[in-house]
């Protein structure tokens, strides 16, 4: 069965990276060892860092003990902002076919498409990498809300 949300590779790439980075603290990690850990490819993840780094959500810093960290802090970097940086801006759809197919009384769907759609943008745009940065923790350490909206 097909995801009703679509999110590209690289913005998943990128989520996930930042999630990471929050959670480390000013630890620095690798393309390598960010790779290894959410298992990615690690050109495609370097292009994805890169991205991150010209918006300026990270910093890099080269040479034997260098690596990427957050810019900013955890609590300064929604979801959304993130997932903008590498897929352009969020436009929520209320229609499949961009309302040129369905009959003068509505879609077949009614106000789903668009309700999901502003529901998820206010998810991402609600939550920021503080309130997230549990996922790579220890079980001992999560105490992030599982299933708040």
């Amino acid at each position: 069965m097909q995801n009703a949300l679509r999110i590209s590779e690289a913005a998943n790439l990128a989520l996930h990276t930042m999630v990471l980075l929050a959670g480390a603290g000013d630890k620095k990690y690798s393309v390598k060892k960010i790779a290894g850990i959410i298992c990615a490819s690690e050109a495609h993840l370097a292009k994805v860092l890169q991205r991150l780094s010209r918006s300026g959500l990270v910093v890099s810093a080269r040479g034997p003990k260098g690596g990427f960290t957050l810019s900013r802090r955890p609590d300064e970097i929604t979801l959304l902002d993130v997932l903008e940086t590498i897929d352009g801006p969020f436009e929520p759809q209320d229609c499949l076919m961009r309302g040129r197919t369905c009959g003068e009384f509505g879609c077949l769907f009614g106000d789903l498409l668009g309700e999901m759609n502003e529901r998820i943008r206010e998810y991402l745009g609600g939550r920021n990498l503080e309130d997230v940065k549990w996922v790579f923790s220890s079980p001992a350490d999560k105490e992030g809300p599982y299933d708040e909206a």
